[in-house]
């Protein structure tokens, strides 16, 4: 399965090939909460959720409190979301 192209909306990309690309980026799927991702960095961890209109972001400190919660809105390019969300909090 291939990605549209990057600079593609993420609405315009069906959710298995979202899917596809997380876990291509390091993330693993919530078993019990489908919509939710985690990744793990050397620096950071953080939880993604697909939400409805918009792909929520909480970066975690070590103790897992929330540290900070970005959204990003799904017209924005998958480039974007990407450059923004695993640059880090």
């Amino acid at each position: 399965m291939s990605l549209p192209p990057a600079d593609t909306p993420l609405y315009n990309h069906p959710l298995p090939e979202i899917e596809q690309w997380l876990l291509e980026k390091g993330c693993q799927q919530d078993r019990t909460e489908r919509h939710c991702w985690s990744i793990q960095q050397p620096d950071w961890k953080a939880e993604l959720c697909l939400d409805i209109d918009q792909l929520t972001v909480r970066y975690l400190q070590s103790n897992n409190d929330y540290a900070v919660q970005r959204s990003f809105k799904y017209s924005l390019s998958r480039q974007d979301i990407e450059d923004a969300v695993f640059a880090g909090p």
